[in-house]
């Protein structure tokens, strides 16, 4: 990779194969028609780095071993792209890949993310890569040493889905954290009452998502402010939250202000939800801008 700054992503890149029904998705012991199946590179971070790069963004990641049944389709997808993937390892087993069945308003997973963090398939994040990256957006299931190697090198990151006392929530500059992370979480606390949890243990911008409903977000000390995600008509909600996530890095990456962080989070998920698969059809700036363009 070039000296050009460029987005460092760390976390989960696998592959996933898609199965998107005609209809709903069907109750237990009935049936239901498929309309589609694609199999395409997938996971947190693959989704978000597939977003990046359409929006011109350049673009590195890290993370989870490529395996024998997903190697061809992740470095084929990468190399078509230009995503550094050269710090993703090739190892000699079957690769994990999870399967996804879509309606239009639901998605329900089945994988072996087990694999990966149980038989450690994954290499831990590069700090040179860190250090001459000009953001960052890592998954934070993968541990904290991506935060601690962040502050060492003063390097603002965004995170998802953690916890309000971890050190992901305490350094980053932006958290972004989806209402099913909450609701497992703190199913016994409002969203006022987590709000004022996680703010009061960060000094990043905390950002909840609640699907079709309002985006609440804020910072320590602040009352929760709203913003209306954009109305689109979605075809499938799977790679929202990757979406909504490669939307805030890329506004945090041009250090534009709160309100705009979360505006561009909701407009790059709610152009790639219009479209489905999102690795064959990603959406591009001129897509996003055109969300951003109505309000």
């Amino acid at each position: 990779m070039s000296t050009e700054k460029f987005i460092y992503l760390y976390g989960q890149v696998i592959t996933s194969e898609s199965i998107l029904l005609c209809g709903d998705f069907p109750k237990a012991d009935s049936y239901a028609e498929i309309k589609e199946i694609h199999h395409q590179i997938g996971g947190e971070t693959g989704t978000a780095a597939v977003i990046l790069a359409s929006l011109g963004c350049r673009v590195k990641i890290g993370g989870t071993h490529i395996g024998n049944s997903n190697r061809s389709i992740i470095r084929s997808y990468l190399d078509g792209h230009g995503i550094d993937g050269s710090e993703l390892v090739d190892k000699d087993f079957d690769g994990v890949m999870d399967r996804i069945i879509i309606d239009k308003d639901t998605r329900t997973g089945f994988g072996e993310w087990g694999k990966l963090w149980n038989t450690v398939y994954y290499e831990p994040p590069c700090e040179e890569s860190i250090k001459n990256c000009s953001v960052m957006g890592w998954d934070n299931f993968c541990g904290e040493l991506t935060a601690e190697l962040c502050r060492k090198h003063g390097k603002k990151y965004a995170a998802i889905d953690c916890v309000y006392d971890s050190a992901a929530n305490r350094f980053c500059e932006v958290n972004a954290v989806s209402h099913e992370f909450l609701e497992g979480h703190y199913p016994d606390k409002s969203p006022e009452e987590i709000y004022g949890l996680y703010t009061e243990n960060s000094e990043g911008l905390i950002i909840f998502t609640f699907g079709k409903n309002n985006v609440m977000y804020g910072r320590k000390g602040q009352p929760p402010k709203f913003f209306k995600p954009y109305s689109v008509d979605a075809v499938s909600t799977l790679g929202a939250g990757d979406s909504f996530k490669a939307g805030t890095i890329y506004a945090l990456s041009l250090g534009l202000p709160d309100e705009d962080i979360v505006r561009y989070g909701c407009a790059s998920a709610g152009a790639a939800i219009t479209r489905f698969p999102i690795s064959e059809n990603p959406p591009t700036l001129e897509d996003v801008e055109k969300l951003l363009a109505e309000r």
